[in-house]
């Protein structure tokens, strides 16, 4: 299978070098506005074959995508909008439910006006460093001045600010570690990561794991090597999962193991099923040991990594039916100050904006939302959620299974919230050219 790289967003293919950027959400209030936007930076937007070639002279990188209310105010007529599933055209915010956001993580609760439907667009602006950081706000700035009935809705700044960066959380997890590779992409998957798969289960216009696609939104020149991508800002709180791990764990060492059961890795990224008592940062920090595992025949009970741990649930490997059409792409980026080591909760924003990309938002993210982070019986736990992002309300557990008596934490409280959310369509680069020209 051949990708048309020269017209893929590089977002589905590579991941760029960089230290900083901001994620632009914007509203149309007329459709030439949006139109004329949309124009200024078409040739700014690289491909994956474009990224590619200079990724290392770089300095910035670009994506832009489109709520389905954002299509209809470009223009895209009345009979195309309709051919997109009904999830996309609802929207994630109408979706809380089905999700899981509820509570303190419902829609009523989300910042920068992201559960509205005059969310029409973002543009990520990635960058390699500060400088051109700055650089891209202010000549971004400039087009939305320049163009009629085109307003920034709100936006976030994205750091790396030591001892974070991107390939690690608040929490200080190393994040990035299984990641599902397609075929024709050119890169090989590391051991333990599954096979190649299918280029059809992430862009539009190819076949997937079962064969050819049918009922893809039209026009073509949209739904070719388009995506979906869901976008979610998790607010993480780092004081109360510091003050959760030394309230229930007596020494710094049985705190680290705690944190790690949580996550079902240590914060290097090594797997609690090939180091099950102590961190090993060499093997979290090697591609081709660090996912090279199983759960069915090394861990079947949990006695390393708990069943219902946050990258067991994320991820279950071999335990999962029909696991390859699950699969998804994840992209995204830390943003907020780091809070010192031993410092307590300050009440200061700080979190993770990520970026799911699939080509089925309904059988990949929000199987992954409903059955596995938030199900109070995935394998048959009982009463828990994912103890990282799930929804927590302080009435549900997280087991740890231990010989010969297991642990059972009770009342998990929230340590995360979700503040904003919503469905998105990645077109192709084409995609974007017929969407500036649409009225024309």
């Amino acid at each position: 299978m051949t990708l048309e790289l020269d017209d893929i967003q590089h977002i589905l293919l590579t991941r760029t070098p960089a230290m900083t950027g901001r994620y632009e959400f914007l509203t149309f209030d007329t459709a030439d506005g949006g139109r004329a936007w949309l124009t200024g930076l078409l040739d700014t937007v690289q491909s994956a074959a474009e990224a590619t070639e200079t990724m290392d002279d770089s300095r910035r990188w670009i994506t832009l995508a489109f709520t389905w209310t954002g299509l209809r105010a470009l223009g895209v007529p009345e009979d195309s909008l309709a051919t997109f599933p009904d999830e996309f055209r609802e929207g994630m915010a109408a979706r809380a439910d089905i999700l899981g956001d509820t509570g303190t993580s419902a829609p009523q609760h989300w910042v920068g006006g992201l559960a509205g439907d005059d969310v029409h667009a973002i543009a990520i602006l990635f960058a390699r460093d500060d400088d051109e950081h700055q650089r891209c706000i202010g000549e971004h700035d400039k087009l939305v001045a320049r163009c009629d009935g085109v307003r920034s809705l709100s936006h976030l700044d994205l750091n790396a600010n030591p001892p974070f960066n991107y390939a690690h959380d608040h929490f200080g997890f190393r994040d990035r570690l299984s990641q599902p590779v397609m075929k024709g992409s050119g890169e090989e998957p590391t051991p333990g990561s599954g096979p190649a798969l299918e280029p059809g289960e992430f862009i539009l216009g190819y076949p997937d794991e079962d064969g050819p696609v049918q009922n893809l939104p039209e026009p073509q020149a949209l739904s070719r090597n388009g995506s979906y991508m869901a976008y979610r800002r998790l607010q993480e709180h780092v004081g109360l999962f510091r003050e959760y791990l030394s309230e229930n764990a007596d020494t710094p060492e049985e705190q680290e193991l705690l944190a790690a059961k949580f996550m079902g890795r240590w914060r290097s990224g090594a797997p609690l099923v090939l180091a099950p008592d102590a961190d090993d940062p060499e093997l979290g920090a090697d591609p081709m040991r660090n996912n090279d595992f199983t759960y069915k025949d090394m861990d079947p009970h949990g006695y390393a990594c708990p069943l219902g741990s946050h990258a067991r649930r994320l991820n279950p490997r071999d335990t999962a039916h029909n696991m390859n059409r699950r699969r998804m792409i994840r992209r995204g980026a830390t943003y907020g100050p780091a809070l010192p080591d031993g410092a307590p909760e300050d009440g200061v924003d700080r979190g993770i904006a990520a970026f799911i990309i699939c080509a089925s938002l309904v059988r990949q993210f929000e199987f992954a939302q409903n059955v596995w982070i938030n199900d109070k019986s995935f394998h048959e736990l009982g009463n828990e959620h994912d103890p990282i992002c799930g929804a927590q309300d302080g009435t549900l557990d997280f087991t740890v299974p231990k010989r010969p008596i297991r642990k059972v934490h009770k009342g998990i409280p929230a340590f995360t919230t979700l503040s904003g959310g919503a469905y998105f369509f990645l077109p192709g680069v084409n995609g974007l050219r017929y969407l500036a020209t649409l009225g024309s």
